[in-house]
């Protein structure tokens, strides 16, 4: 089945988005009878891939539609529960490889929700009123605020390990530990307690922000909405722009849109990224006027789909070839019009959606190439590809029938516009102990860079000529794809993060290394696993041996 990751508020499902001045409010009320495979209902708001690809939407809407809202407050419209989390009989239906790229989807949008919340001004509150367990006690934790009823019964849990012998989404214990500060002993009694913590328990151990009696519940919850919307600098009435349905051209090895396009072959995919077409805009009016046709905004959202489309649809398809084409000055102009109106609201979410696209590339768990070739457009925001790959060839000389040399251009962008999930460039982490190179790459911003040079500046791993170009990358792909996919997978992970640890690289390290290991242990997902006998009323059956 086809996975399709483009949605609108008209066709949600399981989401309602009612923006009323400076706070919306996001409402879930998970549709049964609407999960995205046969075989599962998906009750007491619990979710599944559908359910995250429409909350990512909503992300993305108030970000660009809706300059106005300064605060998103998170709550259900069912009653007495907020979220009991991922669907279990979804996860022990899933393919491996399903359940581990759900798991990066999922945090990859509460991560958003904290970008939001970093640098674009818009502060998110979790109303928790009823069970709130597992990945629905996530969702909260990604959170600015959780505010929560002191009812008797509302609580919050993380019970996958008592209960399905996996961890919480992985994110969930990092958030605890290294977001809301919570000690290791307690979060360690929360993770083991099936009914979770409630009431003045819960906000003592920082599990929670601020427990109210239900009489004060609404009327606090505006106030604390009120307050986090006075800190916003997103401004008062400013026109958002409508997002519109993404266009895509599909079939079984090909994807094509208007700035992107896809080759799906038997051991690579090939992604080609198109440079602007036409002139930057003269300034914000002419932006505006563009709306979501402006290239920022195109090219971004489509390169995001075309990802999210190999990640969940080709899973076999080991290596992505990247690919731009186009003209370096319409591109570099385009970044020059970015980067001297980065203070307006709508130019800060054009350059913070491509950090989101980028750290998507970042996360796929493929192995990355650049194709640097005469004619291409390896400039400025589109250099950053590049940037991101495991191995960078370029092209060496005049090929035969070729436009020129094969080039290479720097920005201001590649400098710190579009942070790793580190916190750093992606050339800072990739000239790691190099630092007297960065200085020399700045000093050429905007000059095109050719093979020797590149390699000079440490840009590209190797540079070869029109007589070995086809022979190495052809070998390189094969010997790719003659090695095991799960050691690339953990080397890949290894090898991108060089630099600091943050909260971002735990998670996702965590995601690689832990929860894709115990996804496979029989004790989890084997015929008497917890995942499997879960709800039948009996007990799962452990391998007792620590490995």
């Amino acid at each position: 089945m086809l996975i399709d990751f483009r949605t609108e508020p008209a066709k949600y499902r399981h989401w309602r988005l009612e923006c009323d001045g400076a706070v919306a409010h996001l409402h879930m009320a998970v549709d049964e009878q609407g999960g995205l495979f046969d075989g599962y209902a998906l009750k007491l708001n619990t979710y599944d891939l559908g359910v995250d690809i429409e909350l990512y939407d909503a992300l993305q809407r108030l970000r660009f539609e809706h300059p106005e809202v300064k605060a998103v407050v998170l709550r259900s419209a069912l009653e007495r529960v907020f979220s009991a989390g991922a669907n279990i009989r979804m996860l022990a239906a899933a393919s491996h490889d399903h359940k581990v790229n759900f798991c990066k989807f999922t945090n990859e949008t509460r991560n958003a929700m904290e970008d939001a919340s970093a640098h674009s001004g818009q502060k998110f509150i979790a109303a928790v009123a009823g069970a709130c367990a597992g990945g629905g006690y996530e969702l909260a934790l990604a959170c600015d605020y959780i505010l929560l009823t002191d009812d008797g019964a509302s609580s919050v849990a993380l019970p996958e390990v008592p209960l399905l012998a996996v961890l919480p989404g992985t994110g969930g214990l990092t958030r605890l530990t290294d977001k809301r500060k919570v000690r290791r002993d307690r979060a360690d009694l929360l993770c083991c307690a099936e009914e979770g913590v409630k009431g003045q328990k819960a906000a003592d151990w920082r599990l929670v922000d601020e427990v109210v009696v239900n009489s004060r519940f609404e009327p606090r919850l505006g106030e604390v909405a009120a307050q986090l919307a006075a800190l916003s600098d997103r401004p008062d009435g400013a026109e958002g722009v409508a997002l519109g349905p993404i266009q895509r051209a599909l079939d079984d090895h090909s994807a094509t849109y208007s700035c992107v396009s896809v080759q799906i072959g038997a051991q690579a995919a090939t992604i080609t990224v198109s440079a602007p077409e036409q002139e930057a805009p003269a300034d914000i009016d002419a932006l505006l006027r563009a709306g979501d046709q402006f290239w920022g905004i195109r090219a971004a959202r489509e390169l995001d789909d075309a990802l999210l489309h190999l990640r969940f649809n080709h899973t076999e398809t080991g290596i992505i070839q990247f690919k731009t084409a186009g003209s370096r000055e319409k591109m570099l102009a385009c970044d020059d019009f970015l980067q001297r109106h980065q203070g307006h609201w709508l130019v800060r979410e054009i350059l913070l959606n491509w950090a989101r696209v980028f750290k998507r590339i970042d996360l796929t768990s493929r192995s990355l190439v650049a194709l640097i070739e005469a004619g291409g457009c390896f400039a400025g925001t589109l250099a950053e590809i590049a940037l991101a790959c495991d191995r960078v060839f370029m092209a060496d000389g005049v090929f035969e029938d070729a436009p020129g040399e094969a080039e290479m251009t720097l920005s201001s962008c590649n400098f710190g516009s579009y942070p790793m999930p580190n916190g750093w460039s992606r050339l800072a982490t990739r000239l790691v102990g190099e630092a007297h190179l960065i200085e020399q790459a700045k000093r050429r911003i905007g000059e095109p860079l050719r093979a020797a040079r590149a390699l000079e500046l440490g840009l590209v791993s190797c540079a070869y000529d029109d007589v070995d170009w086809e022979d190495e990358i052809r070998i390189f792909i094969e010997e790719r794809a003659s090695f095991s996919p799960d050691a690339m997978t953990g080397m890949e992970a290894n090898l991108r993060f060089g630099g600091p640890e943050t909260m971002e690289t735990r998670i996702f390290g965590r995601l690689s290394a832990w929860q894709n290991w115990i996804f496979q242990r029989p004790n989890a997902v084997g015929e008497e696993g917890a995942l499997r006998r879960y709800g039948s009323g009996r007990k799962a059956r452990f391998d007792r041996r620590r490995v």
